[in-house]
């Protein structure tokens, strides 16, 4: 009897876990058309910007080396002929190559596009070795066929974007040390520089938004990750396990040859300064210095990969984003008490605005004046106007911003007023502070006090204080 009722268990606990894989397979069959073609589209959009942008830089970096080899070249031919020479063809020869004239980059791929593109990469590769997760069509194998084009294609551009970056990093280095001797080149290699910088950030602009996961990519990965096989995939094929040479390896006892233990980190460390309270006091002392030192460079450029990279000007943030990027649209709602003139109202706004610093942005907006009546025993929904606004705001500290604002409002009827007595339209200027907060990764609500310092010209007189409330995506 307990022979046949462990067979039971058993026999039920392999049903439900073939029924939960058949479960698994089913979402997974339903969702990879969308997630292919958005992993494509995707892929495709950030390997055009890179190539684009890239060429860009490059052919500003050669026009800039190509005019200090003509100055230079009237102080001393020879040095600047062996300076520059080189350089200039191998500007076009990356030039070239990112445009795919010279074959692709044999370079490492992976490393170069972080674990996002590292996780998308082998959940498509899982899908490709993996029998039946994919409908059995030849729609379905050319798309899958597709993405994984336009992914590895993404690393090549990727891998030789970092290589551009490395290039002129170094070549950078070695104008400002061969040239310091000379006057009159500080203008044009700050030129360099700035052009170095802005083309690093770019990238990692680029980065981030590509990042950004849609809702069938969430979905996708989110049925794929649950599902055993792909973990033990990820185990042997990502950039992780390639970087901590754990192929092969199991997941309990991972290898990790050649990387340093704590205690011969310690050993090293009493090797050099000895043993001792006084020699751990001094290496915690010099710890927490680097530290702090670390912590306010950090502070100043966050988005740095490299030191090398450190701008010698202040760069300008909002330098690398789009138009598209740079806009922000939002919506918020102000009410009014009741007289005899108006009934309650609330005016419902929409805006846009444009982020031209990082500390500030203007916009336009309009409204719609909603009428609801005069209390809770008499509601009634009426139009009561609209109104035009224009708005800047300017962050003061922290989440808080002045806000300040011109507006023009059409409020066609006045209840007991004689007919022309009152103003179609009545202007306001608005000055305040608004307290901006984080609801979610997309979403900002805001609340703002307004002063109306032209309230006291408006036919009938209105509130010259404004509170309104809103979000912001």
């Amino acid at each position: 009897m307990k022979t046949i009722y462990q067979l039971t268990l058993l026999l039920f606990a392999c049903l439900c876990t073939a029924q939960a894989q058949d479960s698994l397979l089913q979402k997974a069959n339903a969702i990879p058309g969308k997630y292919l073609s958005q992993v494509k589209q995707k892929s495709d959009k950030m390997e055009r910007q890179i190539t684009q942008r890239s060429e860009k830089a490059l052919s500003r970096f050669m026009k800039q080396e190509e005019k200090l080899k003509r100055r230079l070249g009237r102080i001393d031919s020879l040095k600047a002929n062996n300076l520059f020479a080189h350089s200039i063809d191998s500007l076009g020869s990356l030039k070239s190559r990112m445009k795919g004239k010279l074959g692709k980059y044999s370079g490492a791929l992976t490393q170069s596009g972080g674990p996002y593109l590292d996780s998308l990469s082998n959940s498509l590769s899982f899908l490709k070795d993996s029998k039946g997760l994919l409908e059995k069509s030849k729609g379905i194998t050319d798309k899958l066929n597709g993405s994984l084009k336009s992914v590895d294609n993404l690393k090549d551009k990727l891998a030789q974007a970092e290589q551009i970056k490395a290039y002129i990093r170094e070549r950078k280095q070695l104008l400002k040390e061969q040239l310091s001797q000379y006057t009159g080149f500080t203008k044009d290699l700050q030129k360099m520089n700035k052009e170095a910088y802005y083309y690093a950030q770019q990238l990692k602009e680029y980065k981030e938004v590509f990042k950004d996961r849609k809702k069938a990519e969430q979905k996708a990965m989110e049925v794929i990750k649950k599902i055993p096989a792909f973990n033990d995939f990820m185990q042997k094929h990502s950039q992780l396990a390639s970087l901590f040479n754990i192929q092969g390896a199991t997941a309990s006892a991972p290898n990790l040859e050649g990387l340093q233990t704590r205690n011969q980190v310690e050993q090293l460390i009493q090797q050099r300064l000895g043993s001792g309270p006084n020699a751990s006091a001094a290496v915690s002392q010099q710890m927490a210095e680097a530290r702090s030192k670390f912590d306010e460079l950090k502070s100043k450029f966050p988005d740095l990969d490299n030191a090398a990279e450190m701008p010698d000007f202040k760069p300008k943030e909002m330098k690398t984003k789009s138009f598209l990027q740079r806009l922000e649209f939002g919506s918020n709602i102000q009410f009014q008490r009741s007289n005899k003139f108006f009934p309650t109202t609330g005016d419902l706004a929409g805006q846009a605005a444009y982020k031209f610093h990082k500390n500030g942005s203007a916009g336009l907006g309009l409204s719609y004046k909603l009428g609801m009546g005069t209390g809770f025993d008499n509601i009634q929904f009426s139009g009561q106007g609209m109104g035009i606004r224009s708005f800047i705001d300017w962050k003061l500290k922290g989440t808080f911003f002045l806000n300040g604002g011109y507006e023009q409002n059409y409020q066609p009827d006045y209840a007991g007023v004689p007919e022309g007595v009152g103003q179609k339209w009545t202007q306001s200027g608005l000055i305040g502070i608004s307290k901006k907060y984080k609801i979610n990764s997309k979403l900002k609500g805001n609340m703002m006090v307004l002063f109306d310092f032209l309230y006291n010209q408006h036919v009938p007189r209105t509130d010259p204080v404004k509170v309104r409330l809103g979000y912001n995506f």
